[in-house]
Order: structure tokens, then C-alpha cells, then sequence
């Protein structure tokens, strides 16, 4: 059997997901705002299917898209992980960093917060060379967290295939961090 990894940091705790995150995940995935830069919103059963996904692939590997909540009250705020895309990148295969909160605990640094643990795991535990992410050239809020991360754009867009073609979505920035870059910051 796998272990699964739960990773805590000062406010937060990144950790499998629990069947009454469900409700909260499938209103967060039907919020306009937070889904902007997705191609829809997703219905609740959609989102179940989505975080019975997640659960199966942290189950498998024993790390992935993290649920994550506040320390202090258990709050389930969103996700925040590791996960290696299916879709065929130009840049794939390689493990992803990615998030997505509630609206009402954006701004804080919950994402950075949360997005640095899972970067720690990734090259300490897991010993991976690099970590890439991407997002619709749009995205500015999520680019800012990338950034913040100390991940680097490489200027190599792309055209996302699961967007459609007529979508202003369909645009991606692609960032990286490589470990070396990672143990840099941190000293």
C-alpha cells in the first residue's frame, strides 16, 4: 500500500481528500469567477467525478492535487499539487504545480503558501529535476503566483488541445522551476 503524504505548512495543511470536501469543491468549480480561465464551469456531477479522480491518483502515488484546508478551523479551501498531465503537451510528459481556491481565501498567499510545500515535496520526496506550470496567457493571477514561486517563463507558448480553437483560452504561458533554481532560493 501507498503512503499518502500530507504536507502542512504554517496555516495550511495539504492532505487527501475526504468526502465532505466534495460540496464545497463542486460550488467552488461552479463559480464563474474562480472558473474564469477554464473553458466552463462544472456541474456537481462533474466536479465529483473531478475529485474522485484526484482521490484515485493520490491513492495510486501517495501525492497529487491536495485538498487543502485552514489549520485552524478545517476549512476545505481548494487544492493545490502536484499532477502529471494526460493531455499531449509539447512539453510533456513532466509534473505540473497547480491550484485552485475559493474566491473568498484569494489574496492571502494561501496559493504561494501552499504551492511552496508541494514544490519542497517535489524535489525533496519525489527528487524531480524540474516542475512546469501553465495557464491561459490571460491569467495574470496565476502567472503573479508562479512568479512568486521563483518559476521562470520560458517564452515557449502554446496552444492548449483540450481549449477550443476559437478560444481566447486557448493561449498558454509555460513556466518552470528546475531544483537547482529551487535550492538556489532557498538558501
Amino acid at each position: 500500500m501507498v503512503e499518502i503524504a500530507t504536507l502542512k505548512t504554517e496555516r495550511l495543511t495539504l492532505r487527501q481528500w475526504q468526502s465532505e470536501d466534495y460540496k464545497f469543491f463542486a460550488a467552488l468549480n461552479a463559480d464563474p469567477v474562480v472558473m474564469k480561465y477554464f473553458p466552463s464551469c462544472l456541474s456537481a456531477v462533474q466536479s465529483d467525478a473531478f475529485a474522485d479522480k484526484l482521490v484515485s491518483l493520490i491513492a495510486k502515488r501517495g501525492w497529487g492535487l491536495w485538498a487543502v484546508e485552514l489549520k485552524d478551523t478545517a476549512q476545505f479551501i481548494g487544492f493545490v499539487g502536484l499532477h502529471q498531465p494526460e493531455a499531449e503537451l509539447p512539453f510533456t510528459p513532466c509534473v505540473e504545480i497547480g491550484w485552485r481556491l475559493a474566491k473568498a481565501y484569494w489574496g492571502v498567499g494561501y496559493a504561494t503558501e501552499a504551492a511552496q510545500a508541494a514544490l519542497q515535496f517535489a524535489f525533496d520526496t519525489l527528487n524531480l529535476n524540474e516542475v512546469v506550470s501553465f495557464t491561459s496567457v490571460t491569467n495574470k493571477q496565476s502567472q503573479a503566483v508562479m512568479q512568486r514561486l521563483g518559476m521562470v517563463n520560458t517564452r515557449q507558448n502554446f496552444e492548449h488541445p483540450s481549449v477550443s480553437a476559437e478560444s481566447p483560452l486557448r493561449e498558454h504561458v509555460l513556466y518552470k522551476i528546475t531544483k537547482q533554481q529551487w535550492s538556489t532560493l532557498r538558501e
